[in-house]
């Protein structure tokens, strides 16, 4: 009939895909500690070496954790913080150095 409408499913169906709301994991920073013990040459390479930095900004960073205490080398997802945790650990055992390195949630 014209003029009235037409009141047929259309073959077509719409689907909207429900996404998820995920949350993003939490960040981890991971830190150095100050100590009276351990060489600033030896924080630089340290720096360098598992964080990346350029000489100058390893400098910077030492230099923070020498007047601070503590200082910021970076942020990262849990597994990344914890392996670079130990890393460093282990590395300045190896050396026979005390220098403490941890991590705490962002």
């Amino acid at each position: 009939m014209a003029g009235q409408p037409d009141n047929k499913l259309s073959d077509e169906t719409v689907t909207q895909e429900a996404r998820p709301k995920l949350k993003k994991p939490p960040l981890f920073k991971v830190m150095l500690l100050n100590d009276d013990f351990t060489p600033m040459d030896f924080v630089v390479q340290v720096l360098k070496s598992f964080f990346g930095m350029s000489e100058e900004k390893a400098t910077q960073v030492m230099l923070h954790v020498h007047t601070r205490g503590v200082g910021v080398c970076g942020v990262f997802s849990k597994d990344v913080a914890e392996t670079k945790v130990r890393l460093v650990t282990d590395y300045s055992r190896k050396h026979q150095h005390p220098l403490l390195c941890t991590m705490e949630e962002a």
